[in-house]
């Protein structure tokens, strides 16, 4: 599907490989349909949005459910993580307090890695299992 979106946008996979920057947005656009996707089979329906407060600290996709309870998602389009790739989520956290249930950093790889409480780097397999 990535190379579906790139292809309307003349990019070539030899291109993306060499231009990473070209990547991310399409990555972001796909995981973001995805989780659209399976949120439309739920019988509930959410919220999404964009976070980001002053300082520019952002996360990506951002989900409320009708009760007020948060979840934030991170992409990363690397094979590692680290735990500043998770200050979005802990500023969003921070600001959302109780109803913060928990924030994933998607990336490329297989193992599921805790950064704290509430917050965990999920490879972008876990969207199909």
């Amino acid at each position: 599907m990535i190379l579906v979106l790139a292809s309307l946008r003349d990019l070539s996979l030899d291109r993306l490989k060499a231009e990473r920057g070209q990547f991310w947005p399409l990555l972001e656009t796909f995981v973001f349909a995805e989780i659209l996707k399976l949120a439309s089979g739920m019988e509930e329906r959410f919220e999404f949005s964009h976070f980001r407060d002053k300082q520019q600290n952002e996360v990506e996709i951002f989900i409320e459910e009708r009760r007020g309870r948060i979840v934030g998602i991170e992409v990363k389009a690397a094979a590692t993580v680290s735990k500043s790739d998770s200050s979005g989520l802990r500023m969003l956290a921070e600001a959302s307090g109780d109803r913060f249930v928990s924030g994933f950093v998607l990336y490329d790889h297989q193992n599921v890695i805790p950064f704290g409480e509430r917050l965990y780097a999920v490879p972008f397999s876990a969207l199909w299992r």
